[in-house]
């Protein structure tokens, strides 16, 4: 039998404790699976709790909740033989949306017990792993607000963004590609993304893959305000590199230098990790369970 163990972020099922209880018993072949469950008591425990999952060589480990779950699990699993699963309950559950996992919790188990599997790839910024999307600038910033934030969801984080972009300065970054390419500029934010997804299904990297071993570096510049409406459009139509305020350039590794300090936006959580910044991506680390008829790996 095969066993998953499902690792549960509290503050993101809420009310919805008996409903994943019952996805669980009745969306799991108990003729194939053996299951447990756990809930984390703290930020960064489910990294401990998926270390542990790993060494006991459980089959498939689930995260439950949102992008910084998803991180924290996946952080755990690099190389190894264990399997992700994700279970999206979360604010913007960009993974998730870049590979057609249903936010409905019996769909996302029903592609558990589905079990097709994959093996995609993985970054790091300064050798803290992230699965779907890193970045400095106003992004990070965002991410800074919003992780003290009372209000959640979509609307809680545009209410950041409306609070703080008017008066952001662009910072200055220099930018040094694996190739020996340089570039120079103030931007609004600059992303490493692995995935497509910012999150709320706005597609900063539009053509980024899971499985290519490159990043999809994003640099952009403030719009200014009348063009807002025109990035927001692009950015829900995936066509945000049509923008000539976006240079997006294809890489396995590179460095970032800042003009201070700078939190990093690491699948949507914020953490410091100072002026200099070395970016890598680890092809193919990571074995997880996809939507085989909606994902976009």
């Amino acid at each position: 039998m095969r066993r998953i163990i499902f690792i549960i972020n509290p503050k993101s099922v809420k009310k919805n404790r008996d409903r994943i209880s019952r996805a669980i018993e009745k969306g799991i072949d108990h003729n194939i699976y053996e299951t447990s469950v756990v809930y984390t008591k703290s930020p960064g425990h489910a990294v401990s709790l998926s270390k542990e999952a790993v060494a006991r060589k459980v089959d498939i480990i689930v995260a439950v909740g949102g992008d910084g779950t998803v991180n924290e699990v996946a952080s755990s699993m690099i190389c190894s033989s264990s399997v992700l699963g994700i279970v999206p309950l979360g604010s913007g559950n960009g993974l998730a949306r870049h590979l057609g996992i249903s936010r409905n919790i019996e769909k996302a188990i029903y592609l558990i017990n589905n079990y097709t599997t994959t093996i995609i790839d993985t970054g790091s910024v300064n050798g803290k792993v992230f699965v779907s999307i890193a970045g400095v600038g106003f992004d990070a910033l965002v991410a800074e607000r919003f992780a003290v934030a009372g209000r959640r969801g979509f609307l809680g984080y545009f209410q950041i963004i409306a609070n703080e972009y008017f008066h952001y300065k662009p910072q200055n970054y220099k930018i040094t590609f694996e190739d020996g390419k340089v570039i120079t500029q103030e931007a609004l934010f600059v992303s490493f993304a692995n995935s497509n997804q910012f999150g709320y299904n706005t597609s900063i990297a539009p053509n980024a893959k899971l499985t290519d071993g490159l990043l999809d570096v994003c640099i952009m510049k403030k719009p200014q305000i009348y063009r807002l409406p025109l990035i927001a459009n692009l950015l829900l139509l995936r066509m945000i590199d049509n923008s000539a305020l976006v240079k997006i350039v294809k890489s396995a590794s590179l460095k970032v230098s800042c003009t201070q300090n700078s939190v990093v936006n690491v699948d949507g959580e914020p953490i410091n990790l100072g002026k200099d910044l070395e970016i890598k991506i680890n092809p193919l680390s990571l074995k997880i369970i996809i939507n085989p008829d909606d994902s976009k790996v």
